[in-house]
C-alpha cells in the first residue's frame, strides 16, 4: 500500500461503516501546513496518541509518515536523519528504510544476510495527501484511505482566483471536541474577545437553527447574524469530526469564512488549524493581507486564542468531574447554544468520544498554558525564522551600542581639540548610534517575548 494517495472514490463515509458509531480512526486529518515542512529534515507529530514522523521521500517526491519507532530496538525515528541516498536512517544503529516502509539496509548484517527483508524489519506507514496547502494523513486501515474523503474547505474549490486565505495553527492543552464545541458557539465572542476581535456592545438573543443532522455532522443557520443583524446571515457546517466553518456574506465586507480544524493527538490536547477565507468587494484588503507577514498576522492569532485558552483548559476538567453527561452538567437555557448542544448529542449518538474512558491529566500552571514557543513558534517555519532573525538583529545591536558607548568619549574629545566644534552638537552626534541601537534592542527584545509567551492578562480585562 502506498503511503501517498492521489485519487479517491468516497465510496466508505468518514468514521466507519457502522451507521450508529464514529470512528475517529477512520478519517483524514490536516496535521501540517505544507509551508511549514522542511523536506530536509524530519517532523514529529503525534495523531491520536500515536506518535509519528514526517519525511520527505525524494525518491517518489511526496511525503510520508511512519510509526515513529525503528522495529529493531523501538527508537524513535524522529531522531534520526535523513541520509545521503534520502531513505530514512535509525540514530541507533543505522538501519535504512524506504519510504514504503520496508528496510534497506542493516549495516550489521554480513554482505550476503537477508534479515532486512523480513517484515518484521518494516516500518508501519499511513497514508498522505495534500490538499489546499496542508498534508493529511489517514488514521485507520491503509486500505481504506482511497475511499474516504478527504475534509477540505468546499467552498474555496469554486472560483479558487477569487479568494484570499490567512490562517494560522497552534497546538491547544484541550481537547478536539473542546475546540470545536468554542468555535461553533458564536456568542462568546462579545465577551471572551473584546477589544480583541469582539465587542460586549453587540451582544444580543441569537436563534441557532439546526437545518441537518447526521453521523457525517450538522448544518445550522443564524438568521440575523453577527453584529446585532448589522451584517447579515451566517451559515454554519460541522464536518465530522473535525472540521467546521462559519460562512458569512455581507455588503460591507464581502464573503468571509472561519474554518477550524481540530485534529487530536492525545487526551486533553489537540492540534488546531484555523484559517481565513475572504472575498472581498474591495482590492484594497486583499492587498494589504497579501504585504503583511505571515509571522505577525500569527501573534495576533496567538493572542485571540489565548483569550478563552485557560478557562477551557479548565473547563473540560470541571466537566469530567462533574461525572455526568453535558445536558445535566451544562445548562444550556437559549437558543443561543444550539450548536454546543447539537456537537454534544453527536458525541453522544455515534460514540464519538475518541478517547472514551481516559482521564485529563492534572490542570496545567498558567506559564505552560501560555506558552507560545513550543505550542506553536517551533513548528512554524514564518515565526522560526522571524525569531532567529530577531535574535540576530539584538545581538548585531548590543554590539553596536556597546562598541557606541565605548569609543564615543574618544571621540568628543578628539573632535572638540582639534576643531572646536560645540560640545553639545558632538555629543549628539556621537550618542545617535548607540541610541539607536539600544532602541532597536529593546523593541526586538519585546517582540521576541511574544514569540515565546502570551499575554497574561487578556484585552477584555485590561
Amino acid at each position: 500500500m502506498k503511503s501517498q494517495v492521489n485519487a479517491q472514490d468516497y465510496s466508505l463515509p468518514a468514521g466507519g461503516a457502522d451507521p450508529e458509531r464514529f470512528d475517529w480512526q477512520e478519517v483524514w486529518y490536516p496535521v501540517f501546513y505544507l509551508e511549514d515542512l522542511d523536506k530536509t529534515q524530519l517532523h514529529k507529530f503525534t495523531l491520536l496518541e500515536r506518535d509519528l514522523v514526517i519525511w520527505w521521500d525524494r525518491q517518489s517526491n511526496a511525503w510520508k509518515a511512519f510509526a515513529d519507532r525503528c522495529p529493531h530496538r523501538l527508537v524513535p525515528l524522529s531522531e534520526g536523519r535523513i541520509a545521503e541516498d534520502g531513505l530514512l536512517e535509525c540514530p541507533y544503529h543505522g538501519w535504512a528504510f524506504k519510504g514504503d516502509g520496508s528496510c534497506d539496509r542493516i549495516p550489521q548484517q554480513p554482505i550476503d544476510g537477508n534479515a532486512h527483508r523480513s517484515k518484521r524489519a518494516c516500518v508501519s506507514t499511513l497514508p498522505t495527501a495534500e490538499r489546499q496547502g496542508m498534508l493529511f494523513i489517514y488514521a485507520g486501515k491503509p486500505e481504506n484511505a482511497n475511499s474516504v474523503k478527504i475534509p477540505i474547505i468546499e467552498p474555496l474549490e469554486t472560483d479558487t482566483d477569487k479568494w484570499t486565505v490567512f490562517g494560522t495553527f497552534r497546538d491547544l492543552p484541550y481537547d478536539a471536541i473542546t475546540l470545536l464545541e468554542n468555535v461553533l458557539d458564536a456568542s462568546h465572542l462579545p465577551f471572551t474577545h473584546h477589544k480583541s476581535v469582539g465587542n460586549r456592545a453587540n451582544a444580543a438573543p441569537m436563534d441557532l437553527e439546526i437545518l441537518e443532522a447526521h453521523k457525517n455532522g450538522f448544518t445550522g443557520t443564524w438568521a440575523e447574524g453577527p453584529r446585532r443583524g448589522k451584517l447579515g446571515r451566517q451559515n454554519t457546517t460541522f464536518i465530522a469530526p473535525a472540521l467546521m466553518w462559519h460562512d458569512l456574506t455581507s455588503k460591507q465586507f464581502g464573503r468571509t469564512m472561519t474554518v477550524v480544524y481540530a485534529t487530536p493527538t492525545r487526551k486533553g490536547e489537540c492540534r488546531m488549524f484555523a484559517r481565513f477565507p475572504f472575498q472581498f468587494n474591495s482590492a484594497i484588503p486583499r492587498f494589504f493581507i497579501s504585504i503583511t507577514p505571515r509571522w505577525y498576522s500569527h501573534l495576533g492569532q496567538n493572542s485571540i486564542l489565548e483569550d478563552d485558552q485557560i478557562f477551557l483548559h479548565y473547563q473540560e476538567r470541571y466537566l469530567e468531574e462533574a461525572n455526568t453527561n453535558y445536558a445535566k452538567a451544562f445548562y444550556l437555557a437559549t437558543a443561543a447554544d444550539n450548536y454546543v448542544s447539537e456537537l454534544r448529542k453527536w458525541v453522544d449518538r455515534y460514540q464519538a468520544n475518541p478517547f472514551a474512558g481516559q482521564k485529563l491529566t492534572a490542570p496545567l500552571p498558567k506559564n505552560a498554558l501560555l506558552d507560545r514557543y513550543h505550542s506553536h513558534t517551533i513548528n512554524c517555519a514564518s515565526c522560526r525564522q522571524a525569531l532567529h532573525n530577531i535574535r540576530q538583529i539584538k545581538k548585531i545591536s548590543i554590539a553596536i551600542a556597546a562598541i557606541a558607548w565605548t569609543i564615543n568619549p574618544l571621540i568628543v574629545l578628539g573632535l572638540l581639540s582639534s576643531n572646536g566644534l560645540g560640545l553639545i552638537p558632538l555629543i549628539l552626534l556621537c550618542i545617535l548610534p548607540a541610541a539607536i541601537a539600544s532602541i532597536t534592542w529593546l523593541v526586538c527584545h519585546n517582540l521576541e517575548r511574544k514569540f515565546i509567551y502570551g499575554q497574561e492578562v487578556p484585552p477584555r480585562n485590561l
